[in-house]
């Protein structure tokens, strides 16, 4: 059943649940009437069994439905049920017993009289007899009036047509204020509704003359939408968020040989008329109602098949009609629509007070406010919006307008692509409008996309927060796509032209998507107009600059042309700006001396690097080398260890790298020295090579651990905006912009990129002692790891000395092998293979360090029988050339005992 917004969303339980109205609707259809009845019976007795069940009372009707309305027979059905207060199976009787005496015996068989006027086929006068019987049955009195001002639980009303204007009037058993009032007995009522033009008399009531209301609705549901709306949202006529259960019963498909009962060719098509009138009236109002159908709070039942051949007045088909009936909610999709039809009506708990619809919208008010507070459930953004961040706000409105606005209608997914060259300012952009909607999404999610390593760690983050434990990208795509509420995800950083990003889009209408790129054709992903993000314009740079620079803003007016003269400079590059801001206001030189300086320095750049392609950059290069020859003046050694600190970094990945790494590279250190690992002969050792290869700023010779040097380093830096630092509860750490990370790269030569390789690969082969660190860290390290394994395996054999590099290899691949990188580690074996010229699984004695760790990775690969025959010659060898409680050796045997377990079962 259809939730309220509060359930939903986790507020106060709605009272639409225990307290909306139930409404019953009844068609007209002579005789058949008993299978309106019969679909009745089998609601209320599953209503009433799962009572029972749960401890309760047994209900009638009109304890459970708040308004019941009814045409013609229906009409009768809908007297009984509610005025008269009958169970079920009572009506059923009454009903049955009505019908036989009424429709026994023709009293005419001509349709019309000598004069030409239609004559009633049956005896009008048993028809008041036997409703008189009726009522007198069920207690009440035959002159008792249908409206007799006291005060029920349910509300009942009849439709009958107008002799005078065939226009559909209403029969009440309560007042309206703004309703017309006919004094109508109970008897009245019922034969006014039943007056079937050709079979009964027309009813007199007081100076009016009523026939069968079959002729203006015979399917009333509109009718009772109508009265239902004048009793309990008079002021608004918006019924429908007040209903909690709508049921409208036919009295099944008639077909055209029910309707062929009178030879006139008027009446005939009359009646054909009132079978259209009904199937088009149910199509109409499901359609009108679809919200609520698909919500499982309207129902329409009506058998489709096997009253075809029953007459208006053919009582003596009670068992065919029971039969086709029974068939008919037998049928799997009616046992669907019945048990969810029952779970609703389970749930009423009070009758709907006329004040209801005020409840209502205090709830909705109360819930809405509710939300605003509280909605945003999920916030993954790895960082706050900067504030430096100038400008572009009509950029922002009109993808906050796109985004906010939700047609129910729509059937495509919003994706906005916003592209530009790199550190224009298009994450930036995005981080103002996460910020800005975030109360408009129930999750917001943020992934670099920059590496399909970055990509998949943030999926894995996201699945995880959904509670969800998927495996692959595409198991977190489908568990973000399969959530009901709204969410926005930021794909960042999407810059890499041989990449189809569309792998990384959630499928579904339910979330909202924004990618950032460099590539132009990227844009193809967009289902909104794609955005390119170019320069601010001369003023909101200016200001940015200005910001930067920390210019007190009383001062603009006075500098503004030479801070003009740099944005000119810099082509209004919001990074180069902010780069630029931050030297100046770091005292490095004054605003008039910055465009003399850049213009040296831009030279200089475009000398030594021709070969770099870097036009399309050269503003931001250009900037970042300004900040370079601060570092190369600083004293103190600062500077150094900052530019060495810049170069392990850029060795790496551009995400987070933990802190907690260089102290724990520093205590591997002090373990090699301490076990004599420089005189080593093992393949896989590291040894004091290793410690020597270390940023000096990490001081591995040192006895004791201080991040004094670190810390300075990294302050500087930070303040020259060349790296950010983050810290949170459990994570310290480093991250560049890509694009300054890139440069950071770019700018060493040969031998210094190759230098600083070495000394990151020796702080994460260094660190790997510390596994508790991995462990924690083990999703920010992941691409860290991968960056570092970017070039060949031959390249990284040719940074220095096999020997030397086969430890830092091999930690890494223990590394690859514990984040199950598989197919990464499988492709890193097959190199080193390469390069010592060795034969896979064909292992010889001083090459156990690497079947050691291909054992492990076959076992990964699926390829179980082979790691256990290359595992069992690890550890024979193992027993052999290392003491029986070698943690190596005995690491190695646990493995194997593991794996042999696995293989037998």
């Amino acid at each position: 059943m259809a939730q309220s917004l509060a359930t939903q969303h986790g507020g106060d339980p709605s009272p639409l649940d225990t307290t909306g109205l139930c409404l019953l609707s009844l068609d007209g259809g002579g005789v058949r009437g008993l299978s309106s009845l019969y679909i009745l019976k089998d609601l209320m007795a599953r209503l009433n069994h799962q009572r029972q069940s749960d401890g309760l009372a047994r209900v009638k009707p009109c304890e459970v439905f708040d308004l019941i309305g009814g045409t013609s027979t229906g009409g009768l059905i809908a007297i009984m049920l509610g005025r008269l207060e009958m169970d079920v199976d009572a009506c059923m009787a009454a009903y049955s017993e009505l019908m036989k005496a009424v429709f026994k015996e023709e009293s005419s068989w001509l349709p019309v009289s000598w004069s030409g006027k239609l004559k009633a086929r049956f005896d009008s006068a048993k028809l008041r007899s036997a409703v008189d019987d009726v009522i007198a049955s069920s207690g009440a009195s035959t002159t008792d009036a249908f409206n007799d001002n006291k005060a029920r639980g349910c509300h009942t009303f009849v439709c009958a047509t107008a002799k005078e204007t065939a226009g559909v009037t209403r029969l009440r058993s309560y007042t309206l204020p703004s309703g017309s009032h006919i004094p109508a007995t109970i008897c009245e009522a019922a034969l006014a509704t039943s007056a079937a033009t050709g079979f009964f008399d027309p009813v007199s009531i007081g100076a009016r003359q009523f026939v069968d209301g079959a002729l203006g609705a015979n399917n009333p549901v509109d009718e009772v939408e109508g009265e239902a709306a004048n009793i309990w949202s008079s002021n608004t006529g918006d019924l429908k968020p007040l209903v909690k259960c709508f049921i409208s019963i036919g009295t099944g498909n008639p077909g055209k040989k029910a309707l062929e009962d009178n030879i006139v060719k008027f009446l005939s098509k009359s009646l054909v008329g009132i079978a259209t009138q009904t199937e088009e009236t149910e199509k109409k109002f499901i359609a009108r109602w679809a919200k609520h159908y698909d919500e499982k709070r309207f129902f329409r039942f009506n058998v489709d098949q096997g009253l075809q051949d029953v007459g208006l007045a053919e009582y003596k088909e009670q068992g065919k009609m029971e039969a086709a009936t029974d068939e008919y909610l037998q049928h799997q999709a009616q046992k669907f629509r019945v048990r969810d039809c029952v779970e609703n009506l389970q749930q009423k708990q009070n009758k709907t007070e006329l004040s209801f619809a005020l409840l209502i919208s205090e709830h909705t008010m109360r819930c809405l406010t509710q939300q605003y507070r509280t909605r945003n459930v999920h916030w993954m953004i790895p960082r706050p919006v900067n504030s430096l961040f100038t400008g572009r706000s009509e950029l922002i409105e009109r993808i906050h307008n796109a985004l906010r606005n939700n047609d129910p209608g729509t059937t495509k997914q919003k994706r906005l692509v916003i592209t530009g060259i790199g550190g224009i300012g298009k994450s930036e952009v995005c981080l103002q409008v996460a910020d800005l909607m975030r109360d408009d999404f129930w999750g917001v999610f943020w992934v670099d996309v920059g590496s399909p390593s970055t990509a998949k760690n943030s999926f894995f983050g996201i699945a995880k927060a959904l509670g969800s434990s998927a495996e692959s990208v595409e198991e977190s795509l489908q568990a973000l796509a399969s959530t009901k509420d709204r969410w926005l995800l930021v794909l960042d950083n999407a810059d890499d032209p041989e990449v189809d990003y569309a792998a990384y889009i959630p499928s579904g209408n339910q979330g909202a998507v924004i990618v950032t790129s460099r590539v132009h054709e990227c844009s193809q992903h967009s289902t909104l107009p794609a955005e390119a993000l170019e320069g601010l314009d001369e003023e909101h740079s200016t200001q940015l600059l200005l910001k930067a620079a920390r210019m007190p803003e009383e001062f603009w007016q006075s500098c503004e042309k030479q801070a003009q003269a740099i944005v000119a400079l810099l082509g209004s590059h919001t990074l180069a700006l902010i780069q630029a801001g931050t030297y100046i206001a770091e005292g490095y030189c004054q605003l008039d001396q910055y465009a003399e300086k850049y213009k040296r320095l831009r030279k200089r750049l475009l000398r030594h690097y021709p070969k770099q392609q870097q036009s399309r950059y050269q503003h931001v290069y250009a900037t970042f080398e300004a900040s370079i020859a601060v570092l190369n003046d600083s004293k103190e050694g600062v500077g150094q260890d900052a530019l060495d600190l810049l170069g392990v970094i850029s060795m790496l990945h551009s995400g987070v790298l933990p802190l907690r790494l260089f102290r724990d590279a520093w205590r591997g250190a002090r373990h090699v020295l301490e076990t004599g690992g420089a005189k080593t002969d093992k393949m896989d050792a590291l040894g004091g090579w290793h410690v020597s290869q270390l940023p000096e700023v990490l001081d591995g010779q040192a006895d004791e651990w201080d991040d004094y040097r670190l810390n300075k380093a990294s302050a500087l830096l930070v303040s020259l905006s060349l790296v950010a630092r983050h810290r949170s509860d459990n994570l310290d750490g480093l991250s560049m912009h890509p694009l300054a990370h890139a440069w950071a790269k770019d700018r060493l030569g040969s031998e210094q990129q190759q230098a600083a390789w070495v000394g990151a690969g020796c702080i994460l082969a260094l660190s790997r002692g510390e596994l508790e660190t991995w462990q924690v860290y083990e999703r920010q390290l992941r691409p860290h790891v991968q960056s570092f394994l970017s070039p060949s395996v031959e390249a990284m054999f040719s940074f220095g000395p096999l020997g030397t590099m086969l430890p830092i290899l091999l930690e890494c691949g223990w590394a690859l092998n514990t984040m199950r990188e598989d197919s990464r580690l499988e492709s890193l074996l097959e190199g080193i293979y390469r390069v010592f010229q060795i034969a896979p699984l064909d292992p010889s004695r001083e090459h156990i360090v690497i079947w050691d760790l291909a054992a492990r990775n076959l076992r990964y690969m699926g390829q179980a029988r082979q790691a256990v025959a290359l595992l069992e010659h690890v550890v024979k060898v193992k027993q052999t050339i290392i003491a029986e409680k070698h943690p190596s050796r005995l690491v190695s045997e646990r493995a194997l005992a593991h794996l042999q377990s696995i293989s037998k079962s």
